[in-house]
């Protein structure tokens, strides 16, 4: 990870850059604004910048947006400075960080704005297959293609496959193509000349060229528009790429992993993806096996996420009781790895005795095997309602389905379909603590769509729930 520090913090700099380098991360330290967007533009890259809340941060946003810069931005000062942390959120700040530094407050906010963890736990003999392969394939240079559902740990793959190859010891730069928009992607990816569009101040090195003898990991791949994906192509053919506002090509040594939670072949028959691209992308591919399939891994992991978040929270590490092991191996875990860590970290703050009860571990009913949980139910069932349903006749059981949920129906009945579709937009995305892809999943709708939505509301001037903005 690589972190980019703005401001002189009053001494505090050192401080914070030392705990970064501590966490393995790589920092670069710019004395003010225009130095730093000037090394973002030379190539100079960052993963999250932490800037001074005394500087001008609004200022600094803007000309990220400008240059077609994307990249989190976290406001940092002396002490609990509220107005001015409100301000730079308010400004599109993703953090504000109190200094003097706390360690695990800035592990914390730093993993949570790159989301990056490259922890591997392969235990199951589905996963050992599958590391068999990534070992075999990443001494090479061949280009790989890393398919699973959302969650499965695609990005921590990709790491791994770079750090075993040999280029393990040059750059690992992770492009997400469906969170950056449409318009800043191709920016992002090759670069731009000086006046190459109203902003473009200066010369920008995009990632092809950042990530120079290094690996370019090219996250869900398949929501690239399909413009985009054209002059993709081109540049893995040709091992070289053209900044926008420019007609020299500039010669890249690159190597491309791309990842996608959609089945590309149904993409391809679909004219949603370019087939010639899919061959170029899929020299090499690893499919990883959904969590379910794993199960051996299951309860390792989440070990792994309840003592990591114990520590960032304070805690005391707890073991997992086994009436808790066993509701987690009776789950089927939808949402994967990415699903399990959220449900470990709730667990973790929730649980109030020695080992983390079953009764800590919160998850939906609908998605235990045979469709119940394993673990004993928090209450006894109400005698009143236990009596009622024995005496009615199981019969009329599917007549009394469709009273529970009138009230929910007359609730949408006078409303528009656009208003209802809103609602359900927002709230599965607060339920999904703001993760995006999980999200789309859940609507049956894309990455793409789901952001264009979100903009729309945005426009019109709809609330958006703070866990929607800036997810992943």
């Amino acid at each position: 990870m690589r972190l980019m520090i703005i401001g002189q913090l009053e001494g505090y700099i050192g401080s914070a850059g030392k705990i970064a380098l501590q966490r393995g991360a790589k920092v670069i330290h710019c004395e003010d604004i225009v130095e730093g967007v000037g090394a973002l533009r030379s190539g100079k890259g960052a993963d999250v910048v932490m800037i001074d809340v005394k500087l001008k941060v609004a200022e600094f946003i803007k000309n990220l947006d400008a240059e077609r810069i994307h990249i989190p931005v976290v406001a940092c000062g002396i002490g609990t400075d509220t107005p001015s942390a409100v301000k730079a959120i308010e400004a599109g700040a993703k953090e504000y960080v109190p200094l003097p530094p706390d360690s695990d407050l800035i592990a914390a906010i730093l993993e949570a704005v790159t989301q990056e963890n490259s922890t591997m736990i392969a235990n199951d003999p589905s996963m050992k297959q599958v590391m068999a392969l990534a070992d075999k394939v990443a001494p090479s240079d061949a280009t790989v293609l890393i398919t699973g559902e959302s969650g499965t740990g695609k990005e921590v793959m990709s790491r791994y496959i770079h750090e075993k190859s040999k280029r393990g010891g040059e750059t690992f730069i992770a492009v997400n193509c469906a969170a950056i928009p449409e318009n800043l992607l191709e920016s992002e990816l090759f670069g731009h000349e000086k006046g190459a569009f109203t902003g473009a101040q200066g010369r920008r090195i995009g990632k092809f060229e950042e990530a120079s003898n290094g690996t370019l990991l090219l996250d869900e791949v398949s929501e690239m528009h399909p413009q985009l994906q054209a002059k993709l192509l081109r540049a893995i053919q040709e091992k070289e790429i053209t900044r926008i506002g420019s007609n020299s090509p500039v010669k890249v040594n690159v190597r491309i992993i791309a990842t996608s939670n959609r089945d590309l072949e149904k993409s391809v028959e679909k004219g949603e993806f370019r087939e010639d691209l899919y061959f170029r992308l899929n020299v090499m591919n690893i499919q990883l096996p959904p969590l379910r399939d794993r199960p051996s891994d299951i309860v390792p992991l989440a070990k792994l996420f309840s003592d990591r978040f114990a520590e960032e929270n304070g805690l005391e590490a707890k073991p997992i009781s086994k009436e808790g092991e066993t509701k987690l191996k009776a789950y089927q875990w939808r949402g994967n790895v990415r699903e399990l860590e959220n449900t470990m970290h709730r667990a973790i703050l929730m649980s109030s005795e020695a080992e983390i009860e079953a009764d800590a571990i919160h998850l939906s009913e609908s998605e235990f095997s045979g469709g119940k949980s394993a673990a004993p139910a928090a209450q006894a069932p109400d005698p009143a309602a236990v009596s009622s349903a024995t005496s009615e006749p199981k019969e009329t059981a599917p007549a009394e389905k469709p009273s529970d949920n009138q009230g929910a129906v007359e609730g949408l009945v006078g409303r528009s379909l656009a208003d209802v579709e809103r609602e359900m937009i927002l709230n599965t995305l607060d339920n999904c603590l703001g993760n995006r892809t999980h999200a789309a999943k859940i609507l049956g709708i894309s990455i793409r769509t789901l952001r264009n939505k979100l903009n729309q509301y945005k426009e019109d001037g709809s609330p958006i729930p703070s866990s929607a903005v800036g997810g992943s």
